[in-house]
């Protein structure tokens, strides 16, 4: 097993399954819905950019498109360098180990933090914030996105697989932190039907993943999720 940071929390879809984790992010947001409202709050062209939980890397080159510099930083060194292998040869880019909560940079160092749907933000995640707010310049800004279960085709889903997720909690924890909220509806958009089987088999456990699949069956567009999610944003 590769070595991973200390004090990770694991993401078993794609620490286990990297290769169907790929297929999850092209289907995720074909409309740049979160790009565009995260360059409506701080825009990061010439910017310093950290993604927190990078995984193989897949929105780094994103990032470096507009960045001055982009350092991604990842628990799980084999996912780790997959992520350096794919941003070879990209000025600027840089690929580190560690965990969220001892991220492995300088005070004040960053412009723009960015972590999605990385397992450990949400409640309990106080010293990963406290790291956020440590690397985070003044004039910069921290973005988290995570899913939205009170609304949409897939926080429908999400909600049913974890009977005992609690949204309004984990809103006053945001709140409590100095987040604010911008609820955003994105979709997944995939090519295929096995593609749609195997991302659903690695989000939910395999009895719901197969009522799922059933039900997209039954839909005019059926590649097609609707999937609502909040962007919290800070701006230290």
């Amino acid at each position: 097993m590769a070595d991973i940071a200390r004090g990770a929390v694991p993401s078993p879809n794609i620490w286990n399954t990297p290769h169907l984790y790929e297929l999850e992010n092209r289907a995720a947001d074909p409309d740049g819905v979160l790009a565009d409202a995260m360059r409506a709050i701080r825009p990061w062209k010439g910017a310093d950019v950290l993604d927190v939980g990078c995984g193989t890397g897949y929105h780094l080159p994103f990032f470096a498109e507009e960045a001055e510099r982009v350092i991604g930083v990842e628990p799980h060194a084999g996912l780790a360098a997959a992520a350096a292998r794919r941003t070879r040869g990209l000025p600027g880019v840089t690929v580190r180990v560690g965990a969220a909560q001892a991220l492995p940079l300088p005070d004040a160092s960053v412009d723009v933090a960015h972590a999605r749907w990385a397992y450990f933000f949400g409640p309990g995640c106080e010293p990963g914030l406290a790291e956020l707010g440590r690397v985070v310049r003044r004039g910069g800004a921290i973005f988290i996105i995570d899913n939205d279960a009170t609304r949409s085709t897939f926080g429908r889903w999400f909600r049913r697989s974890l009977p005992k997720y609690d949204p309004e909690a984990v809103e006053r924890f945001w709140t409590r932190h100095g987040f604010s909220r911008e609820p955003l509806t994105i979709r997944w958009s995939f090519r295929k039907r096995d593609d749609l089987a195997a991302v659903l088999g690695i989000e939910f456990p395999p009895d719901l993943a197969e009522v799922y699949l059933r039900e997209q069956d039954g839909r005019e567009n059926p590649l097609e999720v609707d999937y609502a999610v909040n962007l919290w944003w800070r701006c230290p």
